[in-house]
């Protein structure tokens, strides 16, 4: 069995917290703000609605994203393994933890390694942006995407996550350039990721001018990543300051909204407190590819593999059910005109 490393230990407190403490942000997604319009004569029949799409050449057959978690432990390799099969079954998405524990422990590869269990899903590499700050760079990169024969590469962003971490990787100036390298050198599409506190207008125009394929928004309202560090803290100082961030951040739907507007044409993931179907419906009306969730299908791999295909299954349904009842036949007919703002109508 691979031996238990620094960020292995890391990363298995950040599993066990995220199960076991409530690490909720202080804000809402943004979401409850939102409505469907409603229309009692759809012209469709449910069995008709066509969620398909094709994402960085992958086949999809629903819009839903198992959000980037975990890899590094023996634990959680067999998570990977649950959430991968289900991908494969269910014919959605699947992101993979951060691989920095594998690009520095090798011996830890094979708890990211699921592409055996889901050959035809499209799957996300993972590594934090500020690592091209600390040594990291094309090669890095590529041996990241190559470990798990990615359709595309995430990098994610956490500086808030890392001013309150005591071990914390804080040095962010000057990442664009780089980031910039890395999406002309690489093979494969590059994504940038928040972790919990959205993006700015102006982030995304950044983002889109260095050359990023997609931005998963993951916004404010749901996991704060302050509070999961606040559990981890080792003196009162340290918990402190992670808990008076509770309430940080941008909540998801406006930052899907900044985006459309900092990036027009910008792919967009949506995830950042996404706790059902109905709202990762709302996120695709507002002009979102994909809605991602972390903390849903980790509960329930943990449990069974069983559990997590009933999960996704259930998401999948609420999806269904709202673009029938909003009149929406397909995903693109969903992004028109079928969702507005509770107050304006």
């Amino acid at each position: 069995m691979p031996e238990v490393t620094p960020i292995g230990s890391r990363k298995a407190d950040h599993i066990r917290i995220n199960l076991e403490e409530d690490v909720r942000s202080g804000l809402t997604t943004g979401l409850e703000q939102y409505h469907f319009i409603h229309r009692a004569v759809p012209e469709l029949n449910l069995d008709d609605i066509d969620m398909n799409q094709v994402i960085f050449g992958r086949h999809l057959r629903s819009p839903i994203l198992i959000s980037s978690m975990t890899g590094g432990t023996p634990e959680s390799g067999e998570l990977n393994r649950i959430l991968a099969e289900a991908a494969q079954a269910a014919g959605i998405a699947m992101g993979l933890g951060s691989q920095r524990a594998a690009i520095e422990h090798p011996e830890l590869a094979d708890t990211y390694q699921v592409r055996k269990y889901a050959p035809d899903v499209l799957l996300l590499a993972n590594l934090g942006a500020v690592q091209l700050n600390y040594g990291y760079g094309i090669d890095q990169c590529r041996r990241a995407v190559e470990m798990i024969e990615a359709d595309a590469l995430i990098l994610h962003f956490n500086a808030l996550q890392e001013a309150v971490q005591p071990e914390g990787d804080t040095r962010f100036a000057g990442l664009l350039g780089k980031i910039e390298e890395v999406c002309r050198a690489l093979p494969v599409p590059v994504i940038a990721k928040e972790v919990g506190w959205g993006f700015s207008e102006e982030d995304a125009r950044r983002l889109a001018q260095v050359g990023v394929t997609a931005i998963d928004v993951a916004g404010a309202g749901g996991t704060s990543w302050s509070q999961v560090e606040m559990h981890r803290a080792t003196s009162e100082g340290q918990r402190r300051l992670a808990a008076a961030f509770v309430e940080w951040g941008i909540p998801t739907s406006e930052a899907i909204l900044n985006v459309c507007r900092g990036a027009p044409g910008m792919v967009i993931f949506a995830s950042g407190g996404l706790r059902s179907g109905v709202e990762i419906a709302k996120c695709l009306a507002l002009g979102a590819s994909l809605g991602g969730m972390a903390g849903p299908f980790i509960k329930a791999a943990a449990s069974s593999l069983e559990d997590t295909l009933q999960t996704i299954q259930e998401i999948r349904r609420e999806i269904q059910v709202c673009m029938f009842a909003s009149g929406a036949g397909n995903l693109q007919a969903l992004q028109k005109g079928r969702i507005v703002k509770k107050g304006t109508v």
